[in-house]
């Protein structure tokens, strides 16, 4: 079956760096595109960024334009977001997924368990 498992996750201070991993399974990994996705307590599920199937392409959400960075690497399954600058309202519960692409959660078919952020002010 198909497995997504998040890591990296923590708690930092404001201004920090964090780099997330998401190791996938059970899938042709090439053949997706992959997502980064958070939710913080109360509210919605929101996009944060998304890398085609060849790395190619990324896009992201205003919030994280300039800070993060998404990558994958499809020779170890493996699909990371590099969090720079941190800051508290980027506290949330990460999520990678994979699917077709873009913003929408709807468009990401498998997700991963999420890894809790939490930045400290």
């Amino acid at each position: 079956q198909v497995q997504l498992v998040e890591s990296g996750g923590g708690l930092v201070q404001a201004g920090g760096s964090l780099k997330l991993s998401c190791a996938a399974s059970g899938l042709t990994f090439s053949s997706y595109s992959m997502g980064w996705f958070r939710q913080a307590p109360g509210k919605e599920r929101e996009f944060v960024a998304t890398i085609n199937r060849n790395g190619g392409n990324t896009y992201y959400a205003d919030a994280a334009k300039g800070r993060f960075t998404i990558s994958r690497d499809n020779t170890n399954n493996s699909a990371y977001l590099q969090m720079n600058s941190l800051k508290p309202e980027d506290t949330a519960v990460y999520y990678c997924a994979a699917g077709r692409g873009g913003t929408s959660r709807y468009s990401f078919d498998y997700w991963g368990q999420g890894t809790q952020v939490t930045v400290s002010s």
